[in-house]
């Protein structure tokens, strides 16, 4: 392939991946607009008139939104590649730790200033999103002060788990041979296993607190129900969720022994005994249904198919020029200042190739949440997660009426009004 096909393929995919998002984010935009002054009939005894049309004007907000980070998203990239600041961020890594005599510190640098470069051109709509936006719907809970700290914390573990890692993946690109796609993909996903059993007790209370669940009763109930299904964990926490948004959940972390439940402290709140009982017997329907096991599986299969492809372009000339920048010299191809080229340059591009595929994995965790539903509704009363669905989606101002086809491509859960319909026919 020449260098003038690849550009030519890449500004099309790009282009089709812009205009499909932009395309979506309307649709979702008039779609949701459009059914602002009805409540659907499932949920008009439970959320009012009022309640919908917040919901409907949260989502056409974050759409609107979206529509401006896909724009930020698209113009970086161009500049990025064909607008000369990758090979501008080449350079001034080589003035300061030249390939020949600090390699690995180039490669990190680079990597660090690419990250660096995307962080400052998304802050304007990220402070946006968490100081207006979610400020205005009533949802933000994270004062100036907690934002920078949270910032300082992870700009600290990026440093001080990122570094490392990424040293070892790109030791392992400049010394495993042919092929070296294999090694860190093993070492890439024993990395994510241990972040599994880890994070739980070791990152999460970093930036939360977690206490035991110190409600009696509803933690006898909780216990029935861990007893029925078989289900052993480390714990059930509590966790200071209306510390940063009023936004609530609750889900299970970890793997192994390390299992613990976890509730947001503002779904305690709102949510019934009975109603906490059918929202945890949804995520303990995943557990036995082995939903997390099966996508740590399908992540494994496509960061290798990722990674086998990057192996495949690493060495082409015409990957690099057909993105605007040199490309490395073929002696020098695997050296870890060019292998941290390669990397950043194939995960900036591959997003525009890949989104077509969402509909794909979105489908498959609607079929995971549809199953978890069937599950909690053998082990609770469907009406009791029918009723804890409807509350979720008014507390946390969820559209009940989302375009069916952005539905498809965005949304990892069925659309409510799907979820409730499919639970009415569970009902006993």
């Amino acid at each position: 392939m020449t260098s003038s096909t690849f550009s030519l393929i890449f500004i099309c995919a790009l282009s089709l991946n812009t205009a499909l998002h932009a395309w979506l984010s309307w649709r979702q935009l008039h779609h949701v607009q459009r059914h602002r002054d009805a409540v659907p009939a499932d949920f008009s005894a439970r959320i009012t008139l009022a309640e919908h049309q917040k919901a409907a004007d949260y989502s056409s907000a974050k759409s609107r939104l979206a529509l401006l980070d896909l724009g930020i998203d698209t113009l970086m990239l161009l500049i990025f590649t064909f607008g000369g600041l990758l090979h501008a961020l080449v350079t001034v890594c080589e003035q300061t730790f030249p390939a020949a005599s600090a390699p690995y510190f180039n490669g990190l640098m680079l990597i660090g200033l690419i990250v660096i470069v995307g962080y400052f051109a998304h802050l304007p709509s990220d402070l946006y999103r968490i100081f207006v936006l979610e400020e205005k719907f009533g949802f933000n809970k994270l004062t100036p002060a907690l934002y920078l700290i949270d910032l300082i914390k992870k700009t600290a573990l990026s440093i001080i788990i990122g570094a490392p890692l990424l040293l070892a993946v790109l030791w392992l690109m400049h010394k495993m041979g042919q092929y070296w796609w294999l090694y860190v993909w093993a070492f890439w996903m024993g990395f994510n296993l241990l972040a599994l059993l880890l994070y739980p007790t070791l990152i999460a209370p970093l930036f939360n607190k977690f206490i035991p669940l110190d409600n009696p009763e509803l933690k006898t109930r909780i216990e029935a129900l861990l007893a029925r299904c078989g289900f052993q964990s480390s714990g059930l926490f509590v966790m200071d969720g209306s510390k940063r948004s009023s936004h609530g959940n609750a889900y299970f972390t970890g793997f192994g022994a390390a299992k613990r439940i976890v509730f947001y402290d503002t779904l305690i709140e709102r949510l019934t005994p009975p109603e906490i009982d059918a929202v945890l017997a949804h995520e303990l329907g995943h557990y036995r249904h082995r939903h997390v096991i099966k996508r740590f599986v399908l992540l494994g299969f496509l960061t290798l198919l990722f990674f086998a492809i990057l192996g495949a372009l690493i060495a082409q000339p015409w990957f690099y020029a057909g993105l605007g920048l040199t490309p490395p010299a073929a002696e020098s191809i695997m050296a870890p200042s060019n292998t941290a080229l390669a990397l950043m340059l194939f995960f900036l591009v591959i997003p525009s190739f890949t989104f077509p595929l969402s509909p794909l994995l979105s489908q498959l965790s609607r079929r995971h949440e549809y199953e978890a539903d069937a599950y909690a509704a053998q082990q609770t009363a469907a009406s009791d997660l029918i009723s804890s669905l409807a509350k979720l989606y008014r507390d946390n101002a969820s559209t009940l009426t989302p375009d069916p086809l952005h539905s498809l491509f965005h949304d990892s859960h069925p659309p409510a009004s799907l979820r409730v319909a499919h639970l009415k026919t569970l009902k006993s």
